[in-house]
C-alpha cells in the first residue's frame, strides 16, 4: 500500500526561488511588499499555509482558509514597468501547466486579465502589483497567486470552484500544486526571455474564455458592453462596442454580458 501524502511537508522548488515558508499570515503580498522594500532577491516566494486578511484585485477580500495556495513571488526584472504586466499572463498560463499535471483532464480556460478557470468557474486569482524608481524604471514587481485546492467561496461576484469540487483526488495537496507552478511558472518566463510576449499572448488566446463572444467589462468610471475580439501585442482587451468601434482596455472586471 502506498503511504498517504504528507500534508505539512516542505515543498521542493527549483534553485531558482529562494522559499519564505509561513504557517499563517495576514497576507502573502503585504509580506512580499516589506521584503522587497528590504532588498529581497528576484524569486523570493512567500508561501502561507492561511491567510488573515487575504485580498484580490481592488483589494476586495479573498478567503483563505487552510488546504488552499496561497503565494507571493518577487521579481525584478529588468524591463520597462508596462512589459512587467505580460508576467501576470505568464502565471496563468503555468498555473494551468500546474493544475493540467497534477489533475484529471479538466477544462482550464482564462478570463481576462488575470483569473484561471475550471468548467467556467474560477479557480485561480492573481493579483500584480509593481514600484518604480525615480527614473522610472521597474523597481520589484510582486505577483500575487490565489488557487482554491480544498475548497472555495460560495458567495463571489464570479463563480469559484475548487480542484476538489472538479474531481480532483483528495491526495492532491497545495504543496503539489505550488511544486508544480514553480516548474510550469519557469518554463513560461524563460520562453518570454527568450522569445517576447507573443507566444504566450496566442498560447492565452487558445484557451481563452468569451473570445468572440458578447461581454461586459466594469470600470471604475463606467461599465462597457461589447464583443471580445482579441488582446493587443501588450495584452490588453480589444473590446468591440456596439457601432463597431474598437476600445483598448488596460485594466477592468469581465462578466457576461447582459440582456
Amino acid at each position: 500500500m502506498i503511504p498517504p501524502k504528507d500534508a505539512s511537508r516542505s515543498p521542493k522548488l527549483p534553485t531558482a526561488y529562494s522559499l519564505v515558508s509561513l504557517d499563517s499570515v495576514g497576507s502573502t503580498m503585504d509580506e512580499a511588499r516589506r521584503l522587497a522594500e528590504e532588498g529581497a532577491d528576484d524569486g523570493t516566494l512567500v508561501w502561507a499555509r492561511e491567510q488573515t486578511s487575504g485580498r484580490g484585485r481592488q483589494s476586495r477580500e479573498w478567503d483563505s482558509p487552510r488546504g488552499n495556495l496561497y503565494l507571493t513571488l518577487i521579481l525584478r526584472p529588468d524591463c520597462a514597468p508596462a512589459d512587467a504586466a505580460q508576467l501576470g499572463f505568464a502565471t496563468a498560463l503555468g498555473m494551468a501547466d500546474a493544475i493540467g499535471s497534477v489533475c484529471p483532464p479538466l477544462d482550464v480556460t482564462f478570463k481576462w486579465p488575470n483569473d484561471v478557470l475550471l468548467n467556467g468557474r474560477k479557480v485561480s486569482g492573481i493579483l500584480l502589483e509593481s514600484k518604480s524608481r525615480a527614473d522610472g524604471s521597474l523597481d520589484w514587481l510582486l505577483l500575487g497567486v490565489g488557487t482554491n485546492v480544498a475548497t472555495f467561496p460560495k458567495e463571489t461576484a464570479y463563480p469559484a470552484t475548487s480542484l476538489r469540487f472538479e474531481g480532483t483526488p483528495p491526495d492532491v495537496t497545495e504543496v503539489d500544486l505550488l511544486e508544480a507552478f514553480g516548474r510550469h511558472y519557469l518554463g513560461w518566463v524563460n520562453r518570454w526571455l527568450d522569445e517576447g510576449f507573443a507566444p504566450l499572448r496566442n498560447a492565452w488566446l487558445r484557451h481563452a474564455t468569451s473570445k468572440g463572444e458578447e461581454i461586459q467589462v466594469r470600470l471604475p468610471q463606467e461599465t462597457l458592453q461589447g464583443v471580445f475580439r482579441d488582446l493587443d501585442a501588450d495584452g490588453r482587451l480589444l473590446l468591440e462596442l456596439p457601432g463597431g468601434s474598437l476600445r483598448t482596455i488596460a485594466a477592468g472586471d469581465v462578466f457576461p454580458a447582459e440582456g
